[in-house]
């Protein structure tokens, strides 16, 4: 069967694949176009193992919520410039929406699960490594759910550069579940409240404290006392309701939910790439690697 020119174009607009790849797809399937897209897919299946050992330390966060369930994701890409592409935003948006519906128990589930009719979640995005030229990775996500008559609140921080879902309880303000994440954005707390800090945390940081105030010179017997104090500054770092508040630093976190009758039952702060390995290269070393390629 003859390739023509119009059938080439079709097949760019449903891949994004080149069309050099799309005319040669279409050769060697005999003008079949369904064919011709298993081709490419597997074209970019392989594109992608090339690039498997490559450090994804880049990409966006999303959190969104529809009804009763929410969910909070982290995808990474090998360089920001992609993580700022368009075509990586709307996977990102689709990968959430999967999730959302979908609820799979870990990552290894989500990747087997279909996103699509016949296409698993691992093959959606290996074809999109095809069409956009970097490793991309479903790093991790978090479903969540909240009862009738509580708020979920979602913020992004730099266009997704940090993500943060709240669940507040008796409240159906999703607009005060907001500032608290854009709060917890901010200030990067690690608990919502002193009794969730564990023990050997809170005894580490007293022992800490009180070798300090010994080696300062105070007295032994009011090193407890300056102890107790300080471990209270020690809490307000890391517990979002002994912080002051980023859009009333005249109230604690917690004081002023208490004034609106709400609570904090959990949030999640996703910043991208944290606790990863990231390339350091030289821009204009990629650029030579590239043109050497």
């Amino acid at each position: 069967m003859a390739v023509t020119a119009s059938m080439v174009k079709e097949l760019r607009e449903k891949t994004g694949a080149g069309m050099m790849d799309c005319k040669k797809a279409l050769n060697e399937t005999d003008g079949n176009m369904e064919e011709a897209i298993n081709y490419l897919r597997e074209k970019g299946i392989s594109k992608a193992a090339k690039k498997a050992d490559r450090v994804a330390a880049e990409g966006l966060t999303y959190a969104t919520y529809e009804g009763n369930k929410a969910v909070i994701v982290e995808v990474n890409a090998e360089t920001d410039f992609v993580a700022k592409n368009e075509s990586f935003k709307q996977l990102v948006a689709d990968v959430s929406t999967y999730l959302l519906k979908e609820q799979p128990a870990d990552v290894d589930t989500a990747l087997a699960g279909e996103i699509e009719s016949g296409v698993t979640l691992d093959r959606y995005i290996n074809d999109q490594i095809a069409r956009i030229g970097e490793k991309i990775s479903l790093r991790r996500f978090l479903l969540a759910e909240k009862n009738d008559g509580d708020a979920f609140g979602a913020y992004l921080h730099m266009g997704g550069r940090i993500g943060v879902l709240t669940v507040l309880e008796n409240t159906e303000d999703s607009d005060l579940a907001k500032d608290v994440a854009m709060h917890v954005a901010a200030i990067s707390p690690k608990y919502v409240s002193r009794e969730d800090v564990p023990k050997e945390e809170a005894d580490s940081e007293r022992e800490l404290l009180k070798q300090q105030a010994l080696n300062e010179g105070k007295p032994e017997n009011i090193v407890e006392k300056m102890v107790e104090g300080r471990i209270g500054k020690y809490f307000e770092q890391i517990c979002l309701l002994d912080q002051e508040f980023v859009k009333d630093t005249d109230q604690k976190v917690g004081d002023y939910l208490k004034s609106k009758g709400a609570s904090v039952r959990t949030f999640v702060r996703y910043e991208v790439g944290e606790g990863m390995e990231k390339r350091d290269e030289n821009f204009a070393d990629e650029v030579m690697n590239q043109v050497k390629k």
